[in-house]
């Protein structure tokens, strides 16, 4: 890895006044007299979830390639596996995402990591299960580490995906790599005509992303993995370079897009985040074990983050809006493969958006 001593790293109190606000954080949850649901317990390594439309989720599961259907009061169901998926340390079955179209397609998106490479593939859910896997996007960086994995649709209809740069850092300023990017594709895995780049690449300099979601303005946001000193939430600029390897965190370099909020490592680690209509960010954090919500204002600064759930559920892969207008939450309490007793939930929290 890089060494933070050639890179530009600010102190804390200079990366938050340059974010524009500072951090509030709580044990406590968000004070509704509801109580947290456990929607599925028992399962190895959840990644991501997909919303049926029927109100249950399809969820990844990182280690063995396979995806089980959660549902309120019902048992899981393993729905098939992802072929070719090879998993290794953070590497193997990640983000899921449900086509535009699919009532009437059934597809669904996977990022998984291969024998020796990240890939997208396309699958279709039909009749209670999973088939297919055709690769719409490959040579994507992998590695024990830093594989990205989160895609998502966005209000463009176009599907985009969060890349790490397989520990290489210099993958991020590649403009001819896919690693440590946020890629933009058709759903067919073409490039659009409109990306800044003439490539897959919307915006690059990233480290590890595994966070994106827009709010009702067409906003984008993305979180990001730092390594010794910041975490990052991002506001997406086509074309942006969010400046990693040569940046961590804020800095006063305008050749950087800066971040719009960033926490010391030990407080984040963020993964997951679900974006609400008015520009509230619900940001999962694996190191840090808690849930922030950062509400940013019309002008596109951060007025306040908050954290809740601390410990409560250890550390926390994932978060999504629900069809029930409530937050999901997947853990993650195996760490990188290790051996320990796991029993990693589908949790539905009181708080609704």
């Amino acid at each position: 890895m890089t060494s933070l001593s050639r890179r530009a790293v600010l102190t804390g109190a200079a990366a938050y006044a340059l974010a524009g606000c500072t951090s509030q954080a709580s044990t406590s949850p968000s004070g509704s007299s509801a109580q947290p649901q456990v929607v599925a317990s028992g399962l190895d390594v959840p990644w991501d979830m997909a919303f049926l439309p029927d109100g249950g989720a399809l969820v990844s599961l990182r280690n063995s390639g396979e995806v089980v259907r959660v549902r309120a009061g019902a048992e899981p169901v393993t729905v098939g596996r992802v072929p070719n998926v090879v998993a290794n340390g953070e590497g193997g079955l990640l983000g899921l995402a449900l086509s535009t179209t699919f009532a009437t397609d059934g597809a669904l998106y996977a990022y998984h990591s291969a024998a020796t490479d990240n890939r997208i593939v396309r699958l279709t859910y039909t009749g209670g299960a999973l088939t297919g896997g055709d690769v719409i996007v490959g040579g994507i960086p992998k590695s024990a580490i830093h594989n990205g994995g989160r895609i998502r649709f966005g209000p463009d209809g176009m599907l985009y995906a969060g890349t790490g740069d397989g520990s290489t850092g210099a993958n991020a300023q590649n403009l001819s790599s896919l690693g440590g990017k946020i890629l933009r594709m058709h759903p067919d895995g073409s490039v659009p005509s409109d990306n800044p780049y003439g490539s897959l690449v919307w915006t690059y300099g990233h480290r590890n992303v595994q966070g994106l979601g827009w709010d009702a303005t067409g906003r984008m946001y993305a979180s990001e993995f730092g390594q010794n000193a910041y975490d990052e939430l991002n506001l997406i600029r086509p074309g942006g370079n969010y400046g990693w390897p040569v940046v961590e965190g804020a800095s006063n370099d305008s050749r950087y897009v800066a971040p719009l909020h960033t926490w010391p490592v030990a407080d984040a680690s963020p993964s997951g985040i679900a974006v609400t209509d008015v520009g509230v960010v619900y940001m999962a954090a694996l190191r840090g074990q808690r849930l922030w919500r950062i509400a940013v204002g019309a002008d596109g600064t951060v007025q306040s983050a908050f954290a809740s759930y601390q410990g409560v559920y250890g550390r926390l892969r994932a978060v999504a809006i629900g069809p029930d207008r409530r937050l999901w939450i997947l853990t993650s309490n195996r760490f990188r493969g290790t051996p320990a007793p796991t029993d990693d939930r589908v949790v539905i929290l009181p708080d609704q958006v």
